[in-house]
C-alpha cells in the first residue's frame, strides 16, 4: 500500500508571495481530506504562533481520513531532550505525528551544524526517543539524503537505521535542493530498503520527499516507489520554494491510473481537479492551464488533425478519460482548427452546424480571417459564439453606437483622469452618457453601462475582472496592431472575449461590447432592441 502524505500547508505555503491565514490553512485541511489524503503536514509549530493557532482549530475537526503531523526538527547540539524547547512544543501539539527533520549529508553536519557525525547521530536518536516517550508517532525526514548518500553512501545509511533503532516508524529519503535525477534516486532508494532489511527492519517505511529543481520531482517519486518507498510526499500543483515540490496530484494520477496502485480508489480521484483549483483560489494564485491532468488544457485539443480525430475517437488523442480525475475535453478554435472542431465548438454554444458544405466552410473561413489579422478565439469563447450567430444570421444586438469619445488628462501636478462620452441608440432612442474612470478602458466601461443600465439592469451584476493587452507585431512600434482580451463575471460564471485594433481604444471597445452583449444573452435578453426595455427574461 502507497501512503499519500501532503505538505501543501507547510511546504506548498513557502512558495515567494504565498501568506496563508489560520482559517485558509484549515480549510484546506478539510479539501485535502475529502480528497482521500493519508497525512496532511500542517506547519511547523515550534516556528510561528499561527501554525499552533491551525492545530488547535484542525485537531477539532471531523477527518474522516487524514491523519495531521506536525513539523520540527531534532535538538540541539550538545543538548538533552527533556529540556530542548523545540522537542516540547512537538510534544504539547495535539497533532499525534510528529515529521522530524535531521541532517543526513556529512557536509550539512559539519559545515550548518557545526558539530561531529557521531554528535548528529546521537540528536536524531534522542529527539526521536524523547517523542516516542511523549506518546507521539515519529517520521523521520533525512534531509539532504540525496546528496549525502552520493557523499558517503554508509554514514546516510546509518542514519536511517539510527533513526529505525529509536522508533521510526517511517523513513522519508528528501531530496532537499532538488537536483537528483531519477537514476540515482532509485539506486539510493534501493540500497536504503536494503539496509532496512538487512537490519531486520523491514517494518519500517521508507518515503520519498522530492522536489522540483531539476525538473523531476514526479519522475523521482516514481522511481522511489519502484525501488520500494511506500510513501510518497508532495504538495497540490506543486507549489512550494524556488520551483516547488513534487505535484502530489500528478503522482497520485501516475500512481493509480499508471502503475495500478490503488491510493484513493476512482471516486475520489476525479476530485483532483476541483482540488487543484482550490488550492490555487486559496493560494491566490492564477491557475496553471497546462498542470499535467488537472489544468484546463490538459485535454485541450487546437490541430485541425488532433481536434478532427479527438472527436471521433477520444483515445485517439488523449492518454487517459479526463472525467476519470475530474476532468473534461476541450476543443480549441483557431487558425489551426478544421471542420470538425468548429462545429464541435459550435455545439457546445448549442449552434448546429452543417456537416458539411459551403456554410459549414464559408464559416471555417471567416474565423481564419479574423485569425490572421490577430484574433484568437481559443481564448475567448463568448467573442466566438458571438462571431458565429452573427455569421449564421442571428446577429445579437442590444444598442447601436453612434460614436464615442475618450479624453485622458495628466495635470502638471500630477494628477490624472479619463472622461469617456457616448452617443447611442437604444430602442429607437438616442442616448448620451458621461462618466469618469481611473483609465480610458474603465472610463467607457463606466459611460456605456451608464447608458444602457435603466434598459438592461443585469449589467450591474458584469463585473470586469481581467483585463490584458498583448502588443502583436513589436516592429511596428506606436503603429502596432493590438490586441485586448477581457474576461467578465457576473458572480456565478465568467466570460472571456476580445478585441483587435491598431488603436488600443478601439479593440478595448469591441471587446467591451462582446462582454456586455454576450453576459445580455445569456441572461436571458433576445437581442431585439427596437422596443424600449426595461427587463429580460
Amino acid at each position: 500500500m502507497i501512503q499519500t502524505y501532503d505538505t501543501t500547508l507547510r511546504d506548498g505555503q513557502q512558495r515567494e508571495g504565498v501568506s496563508l491565514t489560520v482559517e485558509d490553512k484549515v480549510y484546506l485541511a478539510t479539501r485535502l481530506d475529502v480528497l482521500g489524503v493519508d497525512f496532511i503536514e500542517g506547519g511547523y509549530p515550534a516556528s510561528n504562533h499561527r501554525d499552533r493557532l491551525f492545530f488547535e482549530q484542525a485537531c477539532s475537526l471531523d477527518l474522516r481520513h487524514a491523519t495531521l503531523v506536525a513539523f520540527g526538527t531534532t535538538l540541539h547540539k550538545n543538548a538533552d531532550a527533556e529540556h530542548d524547547e523545540s522537542l516540547a512544543l512537538l510534544t504539547a501539539c495535539p497533532a499525534p505525528i510528529v515529521a522530524l527533520v535531521g541532517k543526513a549529508w556529512t557536509l550539512q553536519v559539519a559545515q550548518v551544524l557545526e558539530t561531529t557525525c557521531a554528535e548528529n547521530l546521537r540528536m536524531v536518536s534522542s529527539s526521536i526517543a524523547f517523542l516516542k516517550r511523549a506518546g507521539k508517532r515519529v517520521f523521520f525526514d533525512a534531509e539532504h539524503f540525496f546528496d549525502g548518500y552520493r557523499e558517503d553512501a554508509a554514514y546516510a545509511l546509518e542514519v536511517l537505521l539510527v533513526a529505525a533503532q529509536a522508533g521510526a516508524e517511517t523513513l522519508v529519503l528528501c531530496d532537499t535542493n532538488g537536483g537528483m535525477l531519477p537514476h540515482e534516486v532509485y539506486a539510493a532508494t534501493t540500497a536504503a530498503v536494503a539496509a532496512l532489511e538487512q537490519a531486520k527492519l523491514s517494518q519500517v517505511r521508507i518515503g520519498i520527499h522530492a522536489h522540483n529543481d531539476s525538473g523531476c520531482g514526479v519522475a523521482n517519486s516514481l522511481e522511489a516507489v519502484r525501488a520500494g518507498a511506500t510513501q510518497v510526499q508532495g504538495t497540490i500543483c506543486g507549489y512550494g520554494e524556488r520551483v516547488g515540490n513534487a505535484d502530489l496530484l500528478t503522482c497520485i494520477a501516475d500512481l493509480q491510473l499508471k502503475l495500478g496502485y490503488d491510493l484513493i480508489g476512482p471516486e475520489r480521484l476525479k476530485l483532483l481537479t476541483p482540488t487543484a483549483h482550490a488550492v490555487a483560489e486559496t493560494f491566490n494564485i492564477a491557475f496553471d492551464a497546462h498542470l499535467p491532468y488537472v489544468g484546463t488544457s490538459a485535454f485541450s485539443h487546437k490541430g485541425g488533425l488532433h481536434a478532427s480525430a479527438a472527436l471521433r475517437e477520444h483515445g485517439a488523442y488523449e492518454h487517459i478519460d479526463p472525467h476519470s480525475v475530474g476532468n473534461f475535453s476541450h476543443i480549441v478554435v483557431s487558425e489551426l482548427a478544421g471542420k470538425a472542431a468548429l462545429r464541435a465548438k459550435a455545439g457546445d454554444f448549442e449552434l448546429p452546424l452543417p456537416e458539411e458544405g459551403a456554410t459549414l466552410q464559408a464559416l471555417l473561413d471567416t474565423v481564419k480571417n479574423k485569425e490572421d489579422k490577430g484574433y484568437s478565439y481559443e481564448v475567448a469563447d463568448a467573442s466566438l459564439e458571438l462571431l458565429l450567430r452573427d455569421q449564421m444570421g442571428e446577429q445579437v444586438s442590444y444598442f447601436g453606437l453612434e460614436s464615442f469619445r475618450v479624453i485622458a488628462e495628466r495635470r502638471a501636478d500630477g494628477i490624472q483622469s479619463s472622461e469617456a462620452t457616448i452617443k447611442l441608440r437604444v430602442g429607437g432612442e438616442r442616448h448620451i452618457a458621461t462618466a469618469e474612470g481611473n483609465g480610458p478602458v474603465n472610463a467607457l466601461d463606466a459611460a456605456l453601462r451608464e447608458a444602457i443600465t435603466r434598459f438592461y439592469p443585469q449589467v450591474k451584476s458584469f463585473e470586469l475582472s481581467d483585463y490584458k493587452v498583448r502588443v502583436l507585431d513589436e516592429s511596428s512600434g506606436t503603429d502596432a496592431v493590438i490586441r485586448t482580451l477581457i474576461e467578465t463575471s457576473d458572480g456565478k460564471t465568467s466570460w472571456k472575449t476580445i478585441g483587435v485594433s491598431e488603436n488600443v481604444i478601439e479593440a478595448s471597445w469591441d471587446a467591451l461590447v462582446d462582454a456586455i452583449t454576450y453576459g445580455l444573452l445569456k441572461s436571458g435578453c433576445d437581442g431585439e432592441p427596437r422596443e424600449r426595455r426595461t427587463e429580460c427574461a
